[in-house]
């Protein structure tokens, strides 16, 4: 009797298999990792933002980088984050970051120089990360929103860098809030 005709059987319950495998992986890939892109504006606002009394006042111009390592968001801003970093920590930006409260995760290699912090009074109202908040040397905010506005962030496309030239150069910034369509997560936990 000839084996034959079970062994294509075989084959054809393996690639079923395979194929089944595969959809579901895409499917846990695509529902954990691809956002479309939302054209809904966020609104950014910072006008209840202030430093921790520790870095409150006169010093150098202060960073604060806030994120969720929960949000798919965040992959998008790092390279860009990691640029900012090299080209103005040697011009005296002290760069901090403030994980969102509850989460866990850390921060990929190459972003060390973000000096850690526990809370950022006010920051409980924020609406969306990733986000970046810029204090200059007299400890006023002088910026509050979005990393750069559209699908991806870079430095052609940044907010940050005409904010921290002007405030290098001692040329005043008042920016507590923008408006801005981009990949952002929320920050405030669900009631």
């Amino acid at each position: 009797m000839p084996i034959a005709p079970s062994r294509p059987l075989k084959f054809g319950l393996i690639a079923l298999a395979c194929a089944i495998a595969l959809l579901l992986a895409y499917r846990w890939y695509e529902s954990r990792f691809i956002r479309p892109f939302n054209p809904q504006p966020t609104v950014f606002t910072g006008e209840h933002l202030q430093l921790p009394r520790e870095l409150a006042g006169k010093g150098p111009i202060r960073l604060v980088h806030f994120w969720d390592p929960a949000c798919p968001c965040n992959a998008g801003n790092q390279q860009h984050l990691a640029e900012l970093i090299q080209r103005f920590a040697p011009q005296g930006v002290a760069f901090y970051a403030l994980q969102k409260p509850g989460s866990r995760g850390q921060l990929p290699p190459g972003l060390e120089a973000l000096e850690p912090l526990t809370e950022v009074p006010g920051s409980e109202q924020l609406p969306a990360v990733p986000a970046v908040g810029i204090w200059d040397r007299d400890g006023n905010l002088a910026y509050f929103g979005p990393y750069s506005e559209g699908a991806v962030c870079t430095s052609d496309n940044s907010f940050i860098e005409p904010v921290l030239d002007a405030l290098i150069d001692n040329r005043p910034v008042s920016v507590g809030g923008t408006l801005a369509a981009g990949c952002f997560c929320g920050w405030r936990s669900p009631l």
